[in-house]
């Protein structure tokens, strides 16, 4: 039996520790505006969804995704956070294909398709974020499936004087998914 929440909008709420640091990074990174603004946030539309920035002394996690963008042509949708100067993370994940800076999700995870193909990048604040393309049955085989299993590690900069680090990656969630510490994350 469907509960009240069931017909409920769903809004994703992201901490900032500097609104306008914020706001510069998703107008200037992602070429989002915000629609309405108060004094503790900012408001976001999406489509038919949104989410709002909003001032905290707390920082997030990095630790797991906290929002998503789903998207139908990932490469292309890519192309102008890209140019922008975004960078996306690279994560190899435990039974999930990396490709670079993209994966390959099986289809055990949650998606519209037969699994997803996806990347993660981090605000100006530390909120990880993703933007992913479900995968339907035509792409698998350009997908590369099945997938390949691998032990997780993140590659990333911020090492001394900008040198990749690697670190093992050992928060699971979402089933397999493997993110790295805060610690481990390039800053």
């Amino acid at each position: 039996m469907p509960g009240p929440l069931s017909n409920a909008h769903v809004v994703t709420k992201l901490p900032a520790q500097d609104l306008e640091r914020a706001r510069a990074f998703y107008r200037d990174k992602l070429g989002l505006e915000p629609i309405e603004e108060r004094t503790g946030g900012l408001r976001y539309v999406c489509g038919q969804t949104e989410f709002h920035l909003f001032s905290s002394s707390g920082a997030p996690s990095g630790q797991s995704t906290q929002m998503g963008f789903e998207v139908e042509d990932l490469e292309a949708t890519l192309a102008d956070p890209r140019a922008r100067g975004v960078t996306f993370e690279r994560f190899d994940m435990s039974g999930f294909d990396a490709r670079g800076d993209t994966i390959v999700a099986p289809d055990n995870y949650p998606s519209k398709g037969t699994g997803e193909v996806g990347t993660f990048f981090y605000d100006s604040e530390g909120n990880l974020t993703g933007i992913a393309q479900p995968v339907r049955e035509a792409r698998r085989k350009r997908c590369g499936w099945p997938y390949s299993r691998r032990p997780s590690r993140f590659v990333g900069r911020g090492g001394e004087h900008g040198k990749p680090i690697e670190r093992e990656a050992v928060i699971p969630t979402l089933g397999n998914i493997r993110y790295p510490s805060a610690a481990s994350r390039a800053i």
